[in-house]
């Protein structure tokens, strides 16, 4: 018997720790197309900014693999699996059989349709292998155009303005990062990234990558052209499917599961990126791409791999990210859709404080936090209790606001529980 793993980041290194917590004798083979012991792709750009050096961005000791009886097949891609068999079949050659099998994919970059991606010196900034390329042509004094004003592509953005690159980002939105902020939030990141010498462009896009063999510019829709040595697309992320998209197993945009991360094929789990976990605020399964999520999905489908009866269904979506001097953490619901949500904001404009908090039935159910961040583990809390918050509802996000807010008993219950401050 044995325990398979595809993927080799948080999501199969929770699904490892899982099985262990109830069987600590089976084998476990984790198979990657990466070379690398389990790393936090959130630090690649901490490491292409020159800010934590590779040794730092491993998620897991040296010796985890080995403590905890897993055998690493890494650099080798899973090219198919059969199911019939119950095995899966290699880039080369081998067929290793499974008992249980993880399927850990994660995500993969959103290619654009742009003529001209093929040329060198077109990056996308998903892996430690593609910041690896990118620090060769970010050197010193080199421009760069990053086309999409994501997650991924803000962050890229600092760490080549820390390497001294003059960067452009370019997004096809009127605003940045729009799954999460509102034209306020949106304009406090602009102010921010043009403090620090990044120029940025909305309501356009790339059309066309210049230049004869590499990156030597780009042509906008609306006729502009820009000259750069290089580009780096961050368009998005899709869930990584690639593995299973021709089999019998039941997918919408990710591979579907249940509360226990099983799919629709038998003794086959999915978790992390790749699947569509419940989100718990929304009443809806959809893919929520966040490292708590896929470390406690994997964690999840690991002890029901190995015989234990464990449910997840308190996935949702929750983000931080700070952006240069900006501090952002947002969670739960992100847009004012439903006449049942209320709406509170907070804005300091001095300061560039912003706060906004979504409610729906007295319950708190989302909110984003630019600038002060320091009652967000209450806010989580009260999103994650799904409790009644009218008494208190008038002094979330006010100055002073914290546990002495809360109804004398109310506070002794939450600080037995460990809710953060």
């Amino acid at each position: 018997m044995s325990y398979v793993i595809i993927g080799n980041s948080f999501a199969a290194i929770g699904a490892v720790e899982g099985i262990r917590k109830h069987d600590i004798r089976t084998p476990i083979i984790i198979i990657s197309d990466e070379p690398y012991h389990t790393y936090s792709r959130p630090l690649i750009s901490y490491y292409l900014g020159g800010k934590v050096p590779e040794e730092k961005i491993y998620y897991r000791d040296k010796d985890f693999y080995e403590k905890n009886k897993v055998e690493p097949i890494l650099g080798i891609r899973a090219e198919r699996v059969d199911f019939d068999k119950k095995e899966v079949l290699l880039r080369d050659g081998r067929r290793i059989p499974y008992n249980k099998l993880l399927i850990a994919t994660g995500g993969k970059p959103i290619t654009p349709l742009l003529e001209g991606i093929e040329k060198k010196n077109v990056f996308s900034f998903i892996k430690l292998d593609d910041v690896k390329e990118i620090e060769k042509a970010a050197v010193k004094g080199s421009r760069a155009v990053v086309v999409g004003a994501s997650f991924s592509g803000l962050k890229a953005v600092e760490a080549l303005v820390q390497r001294g690159v003059k960067v452009t980002v370019i997004d096809i939105m009127d605003r940045i990062m729009p799954r999460v902020f509102d034209e306020r939030a949106s304009q406090i990141a602009k102010k921010t990234l043009e403090k620090y010498g990044v120029e940025v462009l909305l309501k356009t896009t790339v059309e066309k990558i210049l230049g004869a063999e590499k990156a030597e510019g780009v042509s906008l829709k609306d006729g502009r052209e820009i000259a750069c040595d290089f580009v780096i697309l961050a368009v998005g992320v899709r869930c990584n499917t690639d593995l299973v998209k021709d089999t019998n197993m039941k997918i919408n945009r990710g591979i579907v599961v249940d509360d226990r991360m099983r799919t629709s094929i038998p003794d086959v789990y999915a978790a992390g990126d790749v699947a569509e976990g419940y989100n718990f605020i929304e009443d809806k399964y959809m893919e929520i791409a966040i490292i708590p999520n896929a470390y406690k999905q994997g964690e999840t489908a690991g002890e029901n791999m190995a015989g234990a009866e464990k449910s997840f269904n308190k996935g949702f979506i929750m983000n931080s990210m700070p952006l240069f001097d900006l501090s952002v953490i947002s969670a739960g619901l992100s847009s004012e859709t439903g006449d049942d949500i209320r709406v509170k904001t907070v804005f300091k404009e001095k300061e560039d404080v912003y706060k906004k908090f979504y409610v729906r039935e007295n319950k708190l159910v989302g909110y984003l936090l630019i600038n002060d961040i320091d009652r967000a583990g209450i806010y989580t809390g009260l999103i994650m209790s799904g409790e009644d918050i009218s008494l208190i509802e008038e002094n979330i996000g006010e100055d002073g606001f914290g546990f002495i807010s809360f109804p004398k008993e109310a506070r002794k219950v939450k600080m037995l529980k460990g809710w953060s401050v």
